[in-house]
């Protein structure tokens, strides 16, 4: 079973930094879109930036500005440049994204990661 490891999270002060990074667990046949998601505790989880293959790229109107989302599609690897970092950032960061595992796969396997916990203090 093929998941989406995250790694880049931890403890920032406010108006600091981080780049989050995600990969797939093993080697895989293709990946579409890609996307970050955040639940912070006592919420739900919401989307936080997406990108399409093509590099199209969509962003929550709370980040717009401050974080940047990209891709190296020879490494399929997805990262969350994140900038500017509020107290309200706080939350676990999912990745997500659509696997075909190998080339006999006709569908898309939306595929999650573990979380990683970004905590930014006040």
């Amino acid at each position: 079973q093929v998941q989406l490891v995250e790694s880049g999270g931890g403890l920032v002060q406010a108006g600091g930094s981080l780049r989050l990074s995600c990969r797939p667990s093993a080697s895989i046949f293709a990946i579409n879109g890609m996307a970050w998601y955040r639940q912070a505790p006592g919420k739900q989880r919401e989307l936080v930036a997406s990108i399409r293959s093509s590099g199209g790229t969509n962003y929550a109107d709370s980040v717009k500005g401050r974080f940047t989302i990209s891709r190296d599609n020879a490494k399929n690897t997805v990262y969350l440049q994140m900038d500017s970092l509020k107290p309200e950032d706080t939350a676990v960061y999912y990745c997500n994204a659509d696997i075909r595992r190998t080339w006999r796969e006709q569908q898309w396997s939306d595929t999650w990661g573990q979380g990683t916990q970004v905590t930014v203090s006040s």
